[in-house]
């Protein structure tokens, strides 16, 4: 049976490049399929799995693996037992409701209660925020950039900090270009091909390192920030600068000082926002964004651990006032959204976007709001008790691994919460005296993921790469903490002991398997070749 995702159609006609006799009869069949095959659909190429391995591409598969030590929510987790449960009854409940009600008009129904839910689990209610929902971080920062250009103008550049520690995708999205072979609509495209409406955009990345590998100081990069807004405003264009609030490796830019004069200045010409696609801040320091008038990108996949991927864009009360009287915004956004992503009360821009179900985005974000339950039913106290003590053992096991070299964290001294502390733990591993490169990283943590007869596979953060002209001269891998592991810790007295045993088992295999020949310089060419 296909399901929307594995549905690969034409961008010029939308129609599906199957054989008609092959197509469902009715939205409402496809959600009698296996749970796991709805949960690994309505995305882009990343979700797919692998035939062999029955795997997406990173790691992860469609259903609980309870047994698999996970640390690698700063890059995706594999669902959890209870969010796959969670997807479970949703999926249930709406077949029933949809039987007796209609499957277009309950499905949408389900996703406004899914909206609402979320503002009040995140704090943000009082703001008067809205929310756009999207298949992954990706995705949600093409529709931050398609309400930026509707609301600005045609002449905008994108200004991207932390463009060396973002998504990859963020080298096309910032141009408005599609970022793969296939939307998350199931639309086919050509991967840099501007998107129609939105592209092309210009756009200006600033990095957070130098290209030696030095980290650039806080002042450095907040004066480097002032000066390109200040001389593209002075050359007439609109700015959307996208700021880092947490990178790969858990460092933000510009600072807050800075984002404050910078909607001092302009307003009216640059728009603020946040990439949070990490979820790695509180729910004071989310509302503080939005009361500023900044847009705010988030993921229910990352920090919170619910499966990969569920994206969402958070605008300020003023922008959603804006974006609510708007009829159309770039119709290639169609590709990548459909009608249930915006507020129902936005009647007129719905009309622009396929009603058609993407029942794979859906149940990922019932699976994380599900987390994202679980969580804020901890205490907060507790919360940051237990990152606290996580982290001090992680950063112990790091310092204690004889090639290991743990990175400084930045300081998150403006979080009033748990997020005051490092939730993201990266390192680099030494052969001699040289660093290994990101092709040397990538075959290690494939070869941690994949296990062996000898050992259980385990996910750690992706490796990211810098120094050198193409950024892979060296690379970290890295150890992180979620909130599941906050939610672990909490119900179950031995967690702790657990979820640190299971580290040090990960770092351990590391050491092992750097004295292996596997991981020579021929094989890391070879990774390299396939990346």
């Amino acid at each position: 049976m296909a399901h929307p995702g594995s549905l690969i159609r034409p961008a010029d006609d939308r129609r599906p490049a199957i054989d008609p006799a092959q197509r469902p009869q009715s939205p409402l069949r496809e959600l009698f399929a296996p749970l796991d095959q709805l949960l690994a659909c309505g995305g882009d190429a990343r979700i797919d799995l692998d035939p062999l391995t029955g795997r997406n591409a990173y790691g992860c598969g469609p259903c609980p693996a309870p047994e698999l030590p996970s640390f690698s929510s700063c890059t995706a987790s594999t669902i959890s037992p209870r969010g796959y449960e969670a997807a479970g009854r949703a999926r249930d409940a709406l077949m029933s409701s949809a039987m007796l009600h209609g499957l277009i008009e309950c499905f949408d129904d389900r996703v406004e209660a899914m909206r609402d839910e979320l503002k009040t689990l995140l704090g943000t209610e009082p703001t008067g925020a809205e929310i756009v929902f999207a298949s992954s971080g990706t995705d949600a920062q093409l529709a931050a950039l398609a309400i930026s250009r509707a609301l600005l103008g045609d002449d905008l550049v994108t200004v991207v900090m932390a463009a060396d520690q973002t998504g990859t995708g963020t080298a096309f999205t910032a141009h408005g270009q599609h970022f793969g072979a296939r939307s998350a609509g199931g639309i086919a495209a050509t991967r840099g091909a501007p998107i129609a409406g939105l592209g092309p955009v210009r756009s200006v990345g600033l990095r957070l390192r130098e290209t030696e590998g030095r980290l650039r100081s806080p002042s450095a990069l907040d004066a480097e920030t002032l000066d390109v807004v200040e001389s593209l405003v002075a050359q007439g264009a609109r700015v959307m600068l996208e700021a880092m609030d947490c990178s790969k490796l858990g460092h933000a830019a510009p600072s807050d000082r800075c984002l404050a004069e910078i909607a001092a200045r302009w307003p009216g010409r640059v728009q603020i926002v946040i990439d949070a696609c990490q979820a790695r801040l509180g729910s004071r320091r989310l509302t503080g964004y939005l009361d500023r008038g900044f847009m705010v990108l988030l993921t229910g996949s990352k920090y919170f651990a619910g499966p990969a991927f569920s994206g969402a864009v958070l605008l300020p009360r003023q922008i959603a006032e804006a974006v609510g009287t708007l009829r159309r915004v770039a119709p290639g956004l169609a590709d990548y959204l459909g009608r249930s992503d915006w507020p129902q009360r936005w009647r007129s821009l719905r009309e622009q976007f396929p009603a058609q179900p993407n029942f794979g985005q859906w149940l990922r974000w019932e699976a994380a709001l599900e987390e994202i339950r679980a969580y804020t039913a901890v205490p907060a106290k507790v919360r940051r008790d237990v990152v606290r003590k996580l982290g001090a053992g992680l950063a112990e096991l790091i310092a204690g691994s004889p090639s290991a070299r743990l990175l400084p964290p930045q300081s998150r001294a403006a979080n009033a919460d748990e997020f005051a502390l490092p939730t993201i733990f990266a390192f680099t591993l030494q052969r001699g005296d040289r660093a290994l490169s990101l092709a040397e990283c990538r075959v290690l943590h494939r070869a941690l993921a994949d296990g062996a007869a000898d050992r259980p596979p385990c996910l750690l953060g992706q490796p990211v790469g810098w120094r050198g002209r193409a950024d892979d001269a060296v690379a970290a891998l890295r150890l992180c903490i979620s909130a599941r592991h906050v939610v672990d810790v909490h119900t179950d007295a031995g967690a702790r002991d657990r979820i640190l045993t299971e580290a040090a088992a990960a770092m351990a295999t590391l050491e092992a398997l750097l004295l292996q020949p596997s991981v020579s310089t021929d094989n890391a060419a070879k990774e390299h070749h396939v990346h």
